[in-house]
């Protein structure tokens, strides 16, 4: 198939006055109260006056996709380490609706550093794979009927540095953190917006899964001091954060009662955990205060082995992604074989393990054959020389600091402050269950607005729903796993549509 791109030049546009921020490395480690750390930082942040990335180029269709694209998609670069040569690269799918005051969502991803393709692709945005057998050919796209894009335009970013197709020139730019990639983040939208500031007045949300629960409050709360000292920024309404982290021991903690509500542990070994395990570390059961605990820990960790965490009622399936040392990972009766000679034609470093055909994964595994094909890159724009193989998730090799400790405090000053909340959980999530959740949602000690009740599509239940007074929304996707949408798209696209336009689930 051929591909065309057409480069759209910058041209003379009226740029409003913004800051951006320089040197975020600096603050990365510091200790300081919350409120006191948001007035440092944007003080030292916010010290030059930015510039535009000026990279952008529309993508009128791509390889694997039958035809013109029915959107418009715009994909570029924008400078936010000038020291080190980094830059973040991003995917922008403009709205469908045609309503010049569309909503504007910003979309992130979870991690280990993986690329927000994995929204575009698989979760909210207009494209999906056609997932069939791959024999050594373009992988097939189509479209997607419950892209979110449909109600809102749809800024998709690769961050941190090192995710997708961002990239450093200098490798000391790899070394980032929850703050300087946040930070980083910050810096972006400033500079994206001063090139497109015909979106500046629109409703300005910012989403995302998983890890990326982590930074969506925390760049939320950056941007809601900067509106308040008079900064030119987007026009910050709210945010909505899926299946999310947030730093807490509840995020993991959770999983004992939910795994024990599903029958994949005994009550005796729930009850031995909740005995002796209370504030122990769940994930690394070695650090346990006591003997008990770790043992029970880690019969825990055997017994939800034997479940696909993601989603409960799944079969198990191999992760699609690269790895060091592929072959050890196979599955099926052909992968070695297949992945063999995928290897042996010299053209793949990590291709990832081959899973089954029929596992959910399979689509991750078509998506490294397609993004590493030339005419994709060529039909993306990517900077010649900058990514040598593209993953969708790396596999901690590059560094990261998870520095940013709980997020609930950020959940509880920008509610309070009136920016509207939505929080959502696919309900067979065991990687980040809905019971911890709803647990930290209620410490927020907001008062109820709408009980408790199931919120439907096409006459039936798609989930429950529950209403705060400080515009905080929690809602469950009925089937769902890890992420939502790829679960359940229908589901999750009528709650979005419902809430980003400001009506009840």
């Amino acid at each position: 198939m051929t591909t065309t791109a057409e480069a759209v030049g910058p041209g003379p546009r009226p740029r409003p006055r913004l800051l951006r921020p320089a040197g975020p490395r600096s603050l990365c480690h510091r200790r300081l109260c919350s409120r006191c750390f948001l007035v440092v930082f944007l003080l030292a942040a916010c010290a030059s006056s930015a510039s535009g990335s000026g990279s952008g180029r529309v993508v009128t269709s791509l390889p694997g996709f039958d035809g013109p694209l029915p959107f418009h998609l715009e994909t570029g670069y924008v400078e936010v380490d000038r020291q080190n040569g980094a830059e973040l690269f991003y995917y922008f799918v403009q709205s469908e609706s045609g309503a010049a005051a569309a909503p504007f969502l910003l979309w992130l991803t979870g991690g280990d550093r993986c690329t927000v393709f994995s929204g575009l692709a698989y979760e909210i945005g207009p494209i999906r794979f056609i997932v069939e057998p791959y024999d050594g050919t373009m992988p097939r796209l189509r479209y997607n009927q419950n892209s979110w894009a449909k109600v809102s335009h749809i800024l998709f970013v690769d961050s941190p540095v090192g995710a997708g197709f961002s990239f450093s020139r200098d490798p000391k730019g790899y070394d980032v953190g929850d703050i300087s990639s946040t930070l980083q983040l910050y810096d972006f939208l400033i500079k994206w917006f001063n090139d497109h500031p015909e979106f500046l007045a629109n409703p300005f949300y910012i989403g995302g899964d998983s890890y990326a629960g982590k930074i969506v409050p925390f760049l939320a709360q950056i941007i809601s001091e900067g509106i308040e000292a008079g900064r030119t920024l987007p026009n910050l309404k709210g945010y909505l954060v899926g299946n999310p982290r947030t730093g807490e021991i509840i995020d993991f903690s959770s999983r004992v009662p939910y795994a024990h509500g599903f029958g994949i542990i005994s009550v005796q070994l729930y009850e031995t955990i909740l005995r002796h395990c209370q504030g122990q570390d769940y994930i690394n059961p070695g650090n346990a205060g006591n003997a008990l605990c770790a043992q029970a820990l880690n019969t825990f960790s055997d017994l939800v082995d034997e479940v696909e965490p993601a989603q409960v009622l799944i079969d198990k399936c191999v992760y699609a992604s690269a790895v060091p040392y592929a072959n050890s990972k196979t599955d099926g009766s052909d992968g070695r074989r297949i992945l063999g000679e995928e290897l042996e034609t010299g053209k793949l470093k990590h291709p990832p393990a081959r899973p089954p055909f029929g596992c959910l994964s399979y689509g991750y595994y078509l998506s490294y054959f397609w993004a590493n094909d030339k005419r994709t890159r060529e039909a993306l724009g990517i900077k010649k020389g900058t990514v040598d193989e593209w993953v969708r998730c790396h596999d901690k090799e590059l560094p990261y600091t998870g520095d940013l400790g709980s997020v609930i405090k950020y959940h509880r000053n920008l509610t309070s402050r009136g920016y509207r909340a939505l929080v959502y959980s696919g309900d067979h999530d065991l990687l980040l269950p809905h019971l911890g959740t709803q647990a930290w949602v209620r410490s927020l000690n907001f008062s109820i607005v709408d009980d408790w009740r199931a919120w439907h599509l096409g006459g039936q239940s798609a989930g429950f729903t529950i209403s705060y007074s400080n515009n905080m929304t929690f809602a469950t996707i009925k089937g769902a796993g890890h992420t939502a949408p790829e679960y359940e798209p229908e589901r999750c696209f009528a709650m979005f549509r419902r809430w980003i336009l400001n009506r009840p689930l």
